[in-house]
């Protein structure tokens, strides 16, 4: 078996990698997310994806052998890169501008192995919304659910009622695209079962 860090806080990433029969060590790698600004939505999603799975792999207290995954997700409407709104008034202000309409979701994808080879790359889902109403919004703002998530929504959480259709890979949304990480892992010369615990 090989072990995988996740250098993510996010409990939908590790609830997703579980579901999957993987069971990885936590990191969170703390890094400042506001160094990298003026990219395009894609590349700000890898481009932290990175910065968080070099800042987790430099420790030296990681198990032996084991893959280090940086992942981070922004939604991508009107070409502007959405990532957690931070306040209510922010949640309110992108809820009232997706509702009705479609984004894309990028989420980038960093592993690094033991050696420091490394295979990257973001996945792009696109999702609708419904066109939801302002009493719906602010219900769905007051749980505080839409504050902490890039995008303003989860697909797996309260949020979920309020999209109405994904194209391209639902895990994705959630937060880790399970086929891309697959792949990923057989870059770095591993199979994906190498991962089940």
């Amino acid at each position: 078996m090989t072990p995988l860090v996740l250098a993510s806080a996010s409990p939908a990433r590790l609830a997703t990698l579980r579901s999957a029969g993987i069971e990885p060590l936590v990191v969170v790698s703390g890094v400042d997310e506001s160094q990298l600004a003026g990219l395009p939505p894609a590349g700000l999603a890898l481009g932290l994806a990175e910065l968080k799975c070099a800042a987790v792999a430099a420790r030296d207290d990681l198990p032996a052998g084991a893959l280090v995954l940086g992942c981070d997700s922004v939604l991508e409407l009107d070409g502007e890169a959405l990532g957690k709104p931070g306040t209510p008034d922010e949640a309110t202000r992108r809820w009232r501008a997706m509702r009705g309409r479609s984004a894309v979701l990028h989420t980038g994808h960093c592993l690094r192995d033991p050696d420091g080879r490394v295979a990257a790359a973001t996945a792009s889902t696109t999702v609708h919304f419904a066109d939801v109403s302002d009493a719906e919004v602010a219900a769905y703002v007051a749980t505080g659910e839409p504050l902490h998530v890039a995008g303003a929504f989860t697909v797996d959480g309260l949020g979920g009622a309020f999209v109405t259709g994904i194209e391209g890979d639902h895990h994705n949304v959630v937060g880790v695209s399970l086929p891309l990480l697959r792949e990923l892992v057989q870059t770095l010369g591993r199979t994906w079962p190498d991962l089940w615990t």
